[in-house]
């Protein structure tokens, strides 16, 4: 898709959510890249991306390289701390080298070439671009390749209901209650329409909240997967194989995934939401991707939510119009 004179770097923390997005972006642009997983030390991590001052000392000595020449031509970070080396990169390359920045960096979005923000955060500038969900790997091949790494959901009875557990953030409790009343609802309508149901936990989901899942379902068609201890992570083959997908209101990136699929997608919550995830709660709503749990099933199929090839497709077009003008 890109023609790419030098590298491309793509920069992250070690938060999952954050890579997946990055590299998600970077192999749609088929090109191949370096990933590096970045953390400044202390003050430079307090005040990412704002302070630049000395910020080599923010790294051990041996990722001192990555900022000398010869320049990536493109980097690509998502969150805070990697916007703080996207920012760097460009700075110190005079501009030669294109900076993408995923998720709203706090500043002003000038300090990039492009910068990739959801539309709940309310981003503006000549260089932002707004898609309604996060960006991800997910598509019919992603989906295709799922199902062939866990065939043996295939004898599950329908309809298979994914259910992807986040945890709490500020301002949204998921505590025991709150996965007792989930896992009320769920079994009592699988007690009417049947099915299985198969629940995946998160690095964020609390142990409460697993025990009580593993306790609620103990017996039925399905499963729950917490961690290494449950064997291979079957998320893609989850995903894969769901006629259905429950996930809590928390997870942008879980939600934006599960929209992707093409199935229907249902959350469940009790109390009001932060105001971001309000707007974004909204806006899968109104694209008819989101309903809630207990409503009834939407009349018509909608198309996935699927903007990750657009973004490339953009990006790629602002990097040669630049070339074009060097």
């Amino acid at each position: 898709m890109l023609k790419l004179q030098g590298e491309c770097r793509v920069i992250t923390d070690t938060a999952a959510g954050n890579q997946r997005q990055a590299l998600a972006l970077a192999e749609q642009l088929k090109v191949p890249f370096r990933h590096v997983v970045l953390e400044p030390r202390a003050p430079w991590s307090w005040l990412a991306p704002r302070l630049t001052v000395g910020c080599r000392l923010a790294l051990p000595a041996s990722q001192h390289p990555l900022f000398a020449p010869p320049w990536p031509q493109l980097a690509i970070g998502c969150g805070r701390a990697a916007a703080l080396f996207t920012r760097l990169l460009r700075s110190l390359s005079d501009g030669r080298c294109y900076a993408v920045q995923i998720l709203d960096p706090r500043i002003d979005p000038a300090h990039w070439d492009m910068v990739i923000t959801p539309q709940h955060d309310d981003v503006a500038g000549s260089n932002v671009l707004q898609p309604l969900g996060s960006l991800n790997s997910v598509d019919d091949a992603w989906l295709a390749d799922g199902r062939e790494s866990c065939p043996q959901f295939a004898e599950l009875p329908q309809p298979r209901v994914g259910v992807l557990l986040g945890g709490p953030r500020k301002g949204i409790a998921l505590d025991a209650d709150y996965a007792r009343q989930l896992a009320s609802r769920l079994l009592e309508r699988q007690r009417c329409e049947g099915g299985s149901l198969l629940v995946l936990a998160s690095r964020r989901t609390p142990p409460t909240l697993i025990e009580t899942f593993r306790d609620a379902l103990n017996g039925l068609p399905g499963l729950v997967w917490a961690g290494r201890d449950d064997g291979r992570n079957p998320y893609p083959g989850v995903l894969g194989w769901a006629d259905r997908l429950v996930v809590t209101p928390d997870s942008v990136n879980m939600l934006s995934e599960a929209c992707a699929v093409g199935c229907p997608v249902q959350t469940f919550t009790t109390s009001a939401l932060p105001a971001k995830i309000e707007r974004f709660h909204h806006g899968l709503r109104e694209a008819g991707l989101l309903q809630d749990l207990d409503a009834p099933a939407l009349s018509a199929r909608r198309p996935p939510l699927r903007e990750t090839t657009a973004i490339a497709l953009e990006l790629c077009e602002r990097i040669r119009h630049r070339q074009g003008h060097a």
